[in-house]
């Protein structure tokens, strides 16, 4: 990346991508509680979309909805923008929690994460064992394949805590029962989510605010690389490995350039780079960020926007005033 093209990634896209995420939350909050998590991630997309095509980028998407079959908007290849400005590569979840949408339960995220072109791994639509922390522990003593307790004891010395101060997040899924009865029998807490693991990731991140110190458990390969974005940015470890169901995964994977299947990928493997830059916006509250308020004239958002590059943590409040913007009356 050329010194010119860095310094318009410093410049603009750091509060553009915020106006992308406020867009995509704005609409899906117009779902939230209605038991329809087909619409409210349409109306998300579709926001999202809109937001992103207004941008001067030359824009491709590598984290998307899923392949150019399964998805009509944002696809994994398709370009977004002016086709003025940087190339970027995108990862992207327009509602990081559509169950909890439908169901009206906290932690529904928009989230986006932009970067070099290849500063991203091109991680297919498969699971992804995942185990993050926050700042101040060494990542060496992460390890997907070593007893939990073992891991969970490096993490409470790390932190000069005991083993029992630590609470675990973990998605509440039947193939966790073994891992969940392990952290259990280490001492440790566990903190159980119904979806959502972007933001748990990320609330590793801030335990005295969030109380989770640990995420563990499988969920989305999409979802680990923002995840990993987010992390890149404000702070903290992580360690994931695709998993694979069945063959028809296995050549999804080898499609999009994955060679190695047991590969253990790294916070920098996932998301590389120092040009990294993320936003996420709440849908619904949660432990990071509120979600969308509305007013008598329109709406409040909750955004946590932040650059690899500096390090620096925004949290943007913002007012927006309906009765000037007409963009959301289509959803």
């Amino acid at each position: 990346m050329t010194k010119e093209t860095d310094n318009i990634m410093d410049r603009n896209l750091v509060l553009d991508i915020v106006r992308v995420t406020e867009a995509a939350a704005l609409a899906a909050e117009r779902q939230v509680g209605r038991g329809d998590k087909v619409t409210a991630d349409q109306v998300a997309v579709d926001a999202m979309r809109d937001a992103l095509n207004a941008l001067d980028i030359q824009g491709r998407i590598v984290i998307g909805e899923g392949e150019r079959d399964e998805a009509p908007m944002l696809y994994i290849g398709e370009e977004v923008g002016t086709g003025k400005g940087p190339k970027v590569d995108i990862a992207l979840d327009p509602l990081e929690g559509t169950d909890i949408t439908a169901a009206g339960r906290s932690n529904a995220l928009a989230v986006i994460a932009m970067t070099d072109e290849g500063g991203f791994l091109n991680a297919p639509d498969v699971y992804m064992q995942k185990m993050a922390v926050g700042p101040g522990i060494d990542p060496n003593i992460l390890d997907l394949d070593a007893p939990v307790a073992d891991i969970l004891q490096r993490i409470a010395d790390e932190k000069n805590d005991r083993i029992e101060d630590l609470t675990v997040c973990i998605l509440e899924r039947s193939r966790h029962e073994d891992l969940i009865h392990d952290v259990r029998a280490s001492g440790a807490r566990i903190r159980l989510i119904g979806d959502g693991d972007v933001s748990a990731v990320i609330a590793t991140t801030d335990p005295q605010k969030t109380g989770i110190d640990v995420y563990i458990g499988s969920g989305g390969a999409p979802e680990g690389v923002l995840a990993a974005a987010a992390l890149q940015c404000i702070g903290g470890s992580m360690l994931g490995r695709l998993t694979f169901r069945n063959d028809v995964e296995r050549a999804r994977a080898e499609k999009w350039g994955i060679a190695d299947f047991n590969a253990v990928y790294t916070t920098d493997q996932l998301a590389k780079g120092d040009n990294v830059i993320f936003a996420a916006t709440g849908v619904t509250d949660g432990t990071m960020v509120r979600g969308v308020r509305r007013t008598p004239d329109g709406a409040k958002t909750s955004t946590l926007v932040m650059r690899s590059k500096s390090g620096t943590v925004r949290h943007i409040e913002a007012t927006h005033n309906f009765a000037r913007k007409t963009w959301w009356d289509k959803y």
